[in-house]
C-alpha cells in the first residue's frame, strides 16, 4: 500500500493536465526488449500477454522540435486490477499507476510533463513495477500532446520492419553479361537480416541471419509465370529446374514472393569478414538460360557451386543488377542493419571484366515516409546500405553515388559444372 500511495503521489500532477489527444502512437507500432517475443503484439488487439516485468516497451520518434510534452499510455485492465508503470525518456523518469474498469474499456497513465530535444530520434521506454493481477495489462497505445508534438514523426503503421534498401548499378546496353561479382562485408548483423549480394531481373544470391545459431548463403532463382504464393499452381513449363548443387547444400521450392527454386548452404559466415559472390549467366537456346551462384569458401580458399538452375521463357544474360539489405522480421526492426558492398565487376561473352562503380538508391514502400531511418553512401571505398536503428537523416529515392575504382578484377576459378 505504502508503494502504490508514494507511486500515486508521483503521479499525480498529471490529473491537471487535459486530455492527452495531439498523437497517439498505437501500441502495435511499439517493440519489446530483450526478448521480442515475451508478449503478442498486433494490429487487432496491441500488447496482449505482457507478464514478465524484465521486458520493456519501446517507442521511437524524431522531433524536429525541442520542448515540453505530456505523456500517457492507454490499455485495458480487468475491473479493480491496478498496475504501477515507469517511462523514461531520456534522462527524466515518471510514473504512473492505473486501476482497471473492464477489458472492453481503455483508461489512462499519466505520465505528466516530460522535456524531449531535437538530437535524433527519442526513445520511450515504459517498464511495469508492478500489478495487482497476473498481466500488466493489455498496451493500447502511447499519447503525447504538447507543441513538440505537432512536428514529431513515429512510425504508425503495423510493420515493425525497417526498410528495406537497394543499390542498383547502371550497366551498358544491350550488354551480354555472364557474370556478376559482389564483395559484401557486414558491418551488423541482427537476427533475421538478409544482405544480398548479386541480384538480376530472376533472381538473388547472398548471406542471411536466421537466427542466433545459423546463417545462411542463399541462391534463388524464380519462376515464370504469375503465381505469387504457390509453387504448385506452377505449370511444369514455367518452372524452373535444379541442374546442380554444392556439397552440403539444400535445395527445395519457395514461395510467397513469386516461386521458384531455392538453394541454402548452412555455413557461419562472420561479422566483418568479406564474403565474395559471383553468379553466372548460361543461355542453352532461345528460351532457356542456367543461372549458377558461387561462393567462396573462406577457409578452403576455394569458389564453391551453391546451385544451378534452369530457367525457362529466358535466353537472356544477366540484366537489371542489383544488391540489397532486408530486414524480414518486424520482432527486431528496430535495430540497425549495415553492410558494405564493394568490388561490383561484370564479364561479358568476350570474357572482358568491367569494373561497376556507380549505384543509385531505393527502397521498399515502407521507406517512403513509416520508417526514414534508410541510407546509402560510400564508406572505405565501397558502397555501404544502412536501416533500422532509428538514425536521424535520410538518403533521397533515386539517388547515384560513385565509388572510387580499384582496377583490379577478380581472379575467379570456378569449379566445372557437374549436371546431376
Amino acid at each position: 500500500m505504502i508503494r502504490a500511495l508514494l507511486l500515486w503521489l508521483l503521479a499525480s500532477g498529471a490529473a491537471a493536465w487535459p486530455a492527452l489527444a495531439a498523437l497517439r502512437v498505437p501500441a502495435f507500432t511499439a517493440y519489446l526488449d530483450p526478448d521480442p517475443n515475451a508478449a503478442e503484439v498486433s494490429a487487432e488487439h496491441g500488447i496482449q500477454g505482457w507478464k514478465d516485468a524484465k521486458q520493456k516497451v519501446l517507442w521511437f520518434g524524431e522531433f524536429k522540435t525541442a520542448g515540453k510534452i505530456l505523456a500517457g499510455v492507454t490499455l485495458r485492465l480487468p475491473t479493480n486490477q491496478t498496475s504501477w508503470f515507469k517511462l523514461t525518456v531520456g534522462n527524466e523518469v515518471r510514473l504512473a499507476n492505473i486501476s482497471g474498469r473492464g477489458m472492453e474499456r481503455v483508461v489512462t497513465a499519466r505520465f505528466g510533463e516530460l522535456l524531449v530535444g531535437t538530437n535524433g530520434y527519442t526513445r520511450f521506454e515504459l517498464e511495469s513495477v508492478g500489478a495487482s493481477g497476473e498481466t500488466f495489462g493489455d498496451i493500447d497505445g502511447l499519447l503525447l500532446d504538447g507543441p513538440a508534438v505537432s512536428s514529431a514523426h513515429f512510425n504508425r503503421e503495423p510493420r515493425r520492419n525497417a526498410a528495406s534498401v537497394h543499390l542498383a548499378y547502371p550497366t551498358p546496353t544491350n550488354a551480354a553479361i555472364t557474370a556478376f561479382h559482389v564483395e559484401v562485408t557486414a558491418v551488423e548483423d541482427p537476427v533475421a537480416t538478409f544482405y544480398m549480394a548479386c541480384g538480376w531481373r530472376r533472381g538473388y544470391l547472398g548471406m542471411q541471419v536466421n537466427s542466433r545459431k545459423e546463417r545462411r548463403i542463399i541462391f534463388s532463382v524464380w519462376d515464370s509465370g504469375n503465381e505469387a504464393v504457390d509453387r504448385a499452381k506452377v505449370e511444369p513449363e514455367n518452372r524452373v529446374q535444379l541442374l546442380a548443387k554444392g556439397d552440403g547444400v539444400y535445395a527445395s521450392d519457395f514461395g510467397n514472393e513469386g516461386t521458384g527454386g531455392h538453394s541454402h548452404l548452412v555455413y557461419p559466415w562472420k561479422t566483418g569478414q568479406p564474403q565474395r559472390f559471383v553468379v553466372t549467366a548460361k543461355p542453352t537456346d532461345t528460351n532457356h538460360t542456367v543461372y549458377s551462384g558461387y561462393w567462396f569458401q573462406p577457409e578452403q580458399q576455394r569458389w564453391m557451386l551453391i546451385a544451378s538452375f534452369k530457367a525457362p521463357k529466358d535466353g537472356n544474360y544477366l540484366r537489371g543488377l542489383h544488391s540489397f539489405s532486408e530486414d524480414f522480421w518486424d520482432g527486431n526492426g528496430y535495430l540497425r542493419r549495415k553492410a558494405l558492398y564493394g568490388s561490383q565487376w561484370i564479364q561479358t561473352t568476350n570474357g572482358a571484366w568491367s569494373e561497376l562503380t556507380t549505384a543509385t538508391f531505393s527502397h521498399d514502400p515502407t521507406g517512403r515516409s513509416a520508417r526514414l531511418d534508410r541510407f546509402m553512401g560510400v564508406e572505405d571505398g565501397r558502397f555501404f546500405l544502412s536501416q533500422g536503428g532509428f538514425v536521424p537523416g535520410f538518403t533521397k529515392f533515386g539517388e547515384p553515388f560513385t565509388r572510387a575504382e580499384t582496377g583490379h578484377a577478380p581472379v575467379i576459378d570456378l569449379p566445372p559444372l557437374q549436371v546431376k
